[in-house]
């Protein structure tokens, strides 16, 4: 028997806290009718689609592109109302086409390049899938399962289960993503890059957004695109209205977490993958990318990357 997962109002409101009931969960918030209604969307040649995989950087790419367009208006509750999910569009009630605060037009999706609506210009930046794992889990952890009932090493085996470890994963997005380097209307980043030296994404992102960057917008959107901005302003990066809709439509408490950025996690042990499925994703690797692509790890791969003009 599947198991049920609560109303919300009803006194047995919970968050899931096995693997089994956490993909009960899912089918009843996530619908594949606003995930088909996407691949319809129609981009304008000029509109900027921001789609890496999940937990590599989207918000934070929400977060320049707006700024930039707009010299740095905070002028919304959260980033998604003034670029929305592309996917989530028909679920929240989202007009795609509606106008926008500034042009370019700015979109989130976490497609990969062989399901996203073609037309308009693409920001895809990549991430290490250990970090980019962590930080999935932690997401998870609070809203769509309760602290301390699932272990992050049995997420791993969840999301990338050995039969179809490559199925709409990581693997099959970063693939897509970097047969498009040469595409002049794809610019491709790494995480990493942008950590270590942020003004130079921001003045890549800029120019291919086709702003004219001076000073005072350059100072404005580092500013606002640090760390410590967007921790200070963290309830504005929350997904606040997928969160919502989670808790009414699957029985979750209303005091769910859904905080995307956030404090280092100091090493605690539960954030740790084992050696055992630290292990198990480097094999995933060998057999989707260095097999395919030649390179041996991230590493090499983000080297590739970091030296695309």
């Amino acid at each position: 028997m599947r198991p049920t997962v609560p109303k919300k109002g009803s006194t047995l409101a919970r968050r899931p806290r096995n693997l089994a009931e956490l993909d009960a969960l899912l089918e009843r918030v996530f619908s594949q009718a606003s995930r088909d209604q996407a691949k319809l969307f129609k981009p304008r040649p000029t509109d900027i689609i921001i789609s890496p995989y999940s937990k590599s950087g989207t918000t934070w790419l929400q977060q320049i592109a707006h700024g930039l367009r707009t010299r740095g208006s905070m002028d919304f509750e959260e980033i998604t109302e003034v670029t929305p999910w592309i996917e989530a569009a028909k679920d929240i009630g989202w007009d795609l086409d509606a106008p926008q605060v500034a042009e370019p037009r700015v979109f989130k999706s976490h497609l990969d390049w062989h399901e996203i609506p073609k037309g308009g210009r693409y920001i895809c930046s990549f991430r290490n899938p250990v970090d980019a794992h962590i930080s999935f889990y932690r997401f998870f952890e609070g809203w769509f399962f309760e602290p301390g009932s699932i272990s992050i090493d049995e997420m791993v085996y969840w999301r990338y289960p050995p039969e179809k470890a490559s199925h709409r994963s990581y693997w099959q997005s970063l693939i897509s993503w970097w047969e498009q380097r040469h595409n002049p209307d794809v610019l491709l980043l790494c995480y990493e890059d942008m950590q270590a030296d942020l003004p130079a994404a921001v003045r890549r992102i800029a120019a291919f957004m086709q702003i004219e960057l001076d000073t005072e917008l350059e100072e404005i959107v580092l500013r606002q695109s640090s760390k410590e901005f967007m921790l200070a302003h963290q309830d504005q990066f929350d997904e606040k209205h997928y969160r919502r809709r989670t808790e009414a439509l699957g029985g979750l408490p209303a005091d769910s977490i859904s905080l995307k950025v956030m404090p280092g996690h100091n090493h605690r042990s539960r954030y740790r993958l084992s050696p055992q499925t630290a292990l198990y994703l480097d094999r995933i690797w060998q057999e989707q990318i260095e097999s395919r692509l030649g390179f041996k790890n991230y590493g090499d791969f983000r080297e590739d990357i970091t030296g695309l003009k």
